[in-house]
């Protein structure tokens, strides 16, 4: 049985690093969508970097916890709402399709170094490694930097997958794109079976990125 007292901890040091890192991914991609002349996102209501405009009871919610709580996995995983786009308002659709797949992992590059200044600026306050705060900045960091590798997976929905559609034939981005329905699944198959795919690329960030911000 998990030790639901240490589970509530790391739940409660979790839980705004996940909610930033799966719905800013939505916020980013609705503002890029917007920038290149898709006005569906403003007519949705959903051009906001509010996370709970983003924000889905059960992939945001309930999924995340019950993986996390009885299938033992290392981290909240699932997703926020995904935006409501309409690629015939593109001039260029592949590349403004391309454009929209590098602004996930944009964002996330950002949220983990935004993390990271909340660390520093803990410390300045005289908060110690011991702190919850501090605590939830390194774990911000760590899940930004988790997500950004699960993000660059070559599988669909993820941004990976939407990259490697660009630069593969029609034909067999056709073909790449019947993968879609199942990719959540696929993620949790490789955490569970084949976790080192993405931590030890993940712990590698991890470390860059405290080494660029100084801690």
């Amino acid at each position: 049985m998990p030790d639901f007292s240490l589970k509530l901890y790391e739940l409660s040091i979790m839980a705004l690093p996940f909610l930033f890192a799966v719905t800013m991914r939505e916020a980013l991609r609705g503002f890029v969508a917007h920038k290149l002349g898709d006005p569906t996102v403003a007519m949705s209501g959903r051009l906001s970097f509010n996370p709970l405009n983003h924000a889905d009871p059960i992939w945001t919610g309930v999924v995340p916890i019950v993986a996390f709580v009885f299938l033992n996995l290392p981290i909240l995983l699932g997703q926020a709402k995904p935006i409501d786009i309409n690629p015939q308002y593109f001039k260029n659709l592949k590349r403004d399709l391309l454009l929209m797949a590098l602004s996930g992992p944009v964002s996330l590059i950002v949220l983990s170094l935004l993390w990271a200044y909340v660390v520093r600026i803990a410390y300045a306050f005289g908060f110690t490694p011991a702190d919850w705060l501090v605590q939830t900045g390194h774990a911000g960091i760590f899940l930004s930097c988790i997500f950004l590798v699960i993000s660059l997976l070559p599988i669909p929905p993820l941004d990976g997958g939407k990259v490697l559609e660009y630069f593969l034939p029609d034909d067999a981005a056709e073909g790449l794109r019947t993968i879609e329905p199942y990719g959540f699944f696929v993620i949790i198959g490789l955490f569970i079976f084949v976790p080192g795919i993405i931590v030890v690329p993940s712990q590698f960030l991890y470390s860059l990125v405290l080494s660029i911000t100084g801690l």
